[in-house]
């Protein structure tokens, strides 16, 4: 037990602990955006639902979404979308005649 005025050294195990919470990348943020998409190769989702295209890593999770979800439809593998299969297009917005909004709201040029 310390003193009043000694503060607590940290611990080596603790200070390991924190450097490795710092430095591993644990998929969250925008970072990890990407990866749990499933929208590039290498992405957590693989499989997505045709009925409600909520995407999993396997089968074996889409079949427990599907017994759980879809109950009353046959579970069928075939009709699985395989994200990792093929290149997903971007989408982007096509230009619209109506010119942004620059700053604070003006449509001046």
């Amino acid at each position: 037990m310390t003193g009043k005025a000694k503060p607590k050294k940290h611990t080596a195990k603790e200070l390991a602990a924190k450097l490795d919470a710092a430095t591993t990348n644990r998929g969250g943020g925008k970072a990890g955006l990407a990866d749990r998409s499933g929208h590039e190769k290498g992405g957590h989702a693989k499989l997505e639902c045709p009925l409600c295209k909520v995407t999993a890593p396997d089968m074996k999770s889409m079949q427990i979404h599907h017994d759980a979800r879809h109950p009353k439809i046959p579970f069928d593998e075939s009709k699985l979308n395989n994200l990792h299969a093929g290149t997903v297009a971007e989408t982007s917005k096509p230009e619209s005649s109506k010119p942004k909004p620059g700053i604070r709201g003006s449509l001046k040029k």
